[in-house]
């Protein structure tokens, strides 16, 4: 018997949770479950892809995604027209539209959630997302589950009030098989990008976010530059580039102007990370960074701080190092530095193994295939 299951998220641009769940219905066994996907906003960047995979894309046009109750009735009209046999939601307002919908529809259906970020604290978050928190902690307890990527993520949540006893954790999962080193890639990347032979190249990846803290990544590169010559850096992502008046200060302030490439918003991470010889994330506020497992399946070592669940990731295959310490980060990043190519060679290979084996793209799909069939059962 095939069901049909809707999944409603806030927008469809590029991000984390989208990715993900691009991924996971490109997996989705189509003989048990029938995905749909309903953007609150428009059809961003996913839409169009998840179309090419077949899969109806539906959209609610909401400012910024944010549900009211004339969006929760528009939505509830459009579920209406789909009868779906459950509701998938991703981040809090997919999850509290999702809930709101469903009281509006004619026959009872199980609601699921998918919280997808850290919450350390809910001052820092915006007002409007904070009030929509504090109601999905009240209404958490009407769900069929709650689904984390992070085991951080799932206890501070359950702290603020969430049901603990709807927690269900599902790591992410990464594509092993898009994501794996390249020699080929890597010689293209870096002939690009100007990198000598026995140039050593640290990426970053990560839009620009208080959270994501730039300027802990460039003061970190600043100083490990001085104590390695041979240190280039790239980075990645929407809002950095020299448009960006606070972020150039920092990079001018650690002296890595001529050392630094700048991508902007790029499509085509794996590729870059092919022609990295280290990955490094700087944040002091994730929940399951997915950068760094993209980067540890193409065989790069990391050196990351301890947010959310970065340091479970990356378990003994990398360095961590506390946020908010540029010292340590940078010296982490020298560490693995100064290792031979082999040395660096072999630990990203222990990084790739421990992606395969923990946390493989399979291994998170049939998680929820099984969750799927129990709540909608």
């Amino acid at each position: 018997m095939t069901r049909r299951l809707a999944h409603v998220i806030t927008g469809l641009g590029m991000g984390g949770a989208e990715a993900m769940l691009y991924r996971l219905i490109a997996q989705t066994d189509r003989s048990r479950f029938e995905p749909h996907v309903v953007s609150l906003m428009d059809e961003g960047t996913y839409g169009p892809r998840l179309r090419q995979l077949g899969v109806a894309v539906h959209t609610v046009g909401l400012e910024q995604g944010r549900p009211t109750p004339r969006g929760a009735y528009r939505l509830a009209r459009l579920l209406r027209g789909l009868d779906p046999d459950g509701l998938q939601g991703w981040m809090y307002h997919g999850n509290f539209a999702a809930t709101l919908a469903s009281w509006l529809l004619p026959r009872r259906v199980p609601v699921l959630w998918n919280v997808r970020s850290s919450l350390y604290t809910l001052a820092n978050e915006k007002p409007g997302t904070a009030l929509v928190i504090r109601a999905g902690a009240a209404l958490s307890k009407s769900t069929a589950a709650i689904v984390y990527c992070s085991r951080v993520s799932a206890s501070q949540h359950e702290a603020h009030g969430f049901a603990p006893g709807r927690s269900v954790l599902i790591p992410n999962g990464f594509d092993c098989e898009q994501l794996r080193p390249d020699p080929v890639g890597r010689e293209s990347m870096r002939v690009a990008l100007g990198a000598c032979p026995d140039t050593v190249l640290i990426g970053h990846v990560a839009r620009w976010h208080p959270m994501k803290d730039h300027a802990n990544f460039a003061r970190a590169a600043g100083l490990a530059a001085r104590q390695v010559p041979a240190l280039r850096f790239v980075a990645v992502g929407t809002g950095v580039g020299e448009t960006n008046a606070e972020w150039m200060t920092e990079v001018r302030r650690a002296g890595i102007v001529d050392r630094l490439h700048m991508l902007g918003e790029r499509d085509d991470v794996p590729k870059i990370l092919a022609g990295l010889d280290l990955f490094c994330s700087s944040s002091w506020s994730e929940a399951y960074p997915n950068v760094v497992g993209e980067a540890m399946a193409t065989g790069l070592p990391c050196a990351v701080t301890d947010a959310g669940d970065s340091a479970w990731i990356v378990g003994e295959t990398g360095r961590v190092v506390p946020p908010r310490d540029p010292e340590a980060l940078a010296g982490a990043l020298v560490e693995l530095a100064r290792l031979t190519a082999d040395q660096r060679r072999n630990l990203g290979d222990l990084a790739r193994d421990r992606v395969l084996r923990e946390f493989s793209l399979p291994r998170a799909s049939e998680s929820y295939h099984a969750l799927w069939e129990a709540a909608l059962a």
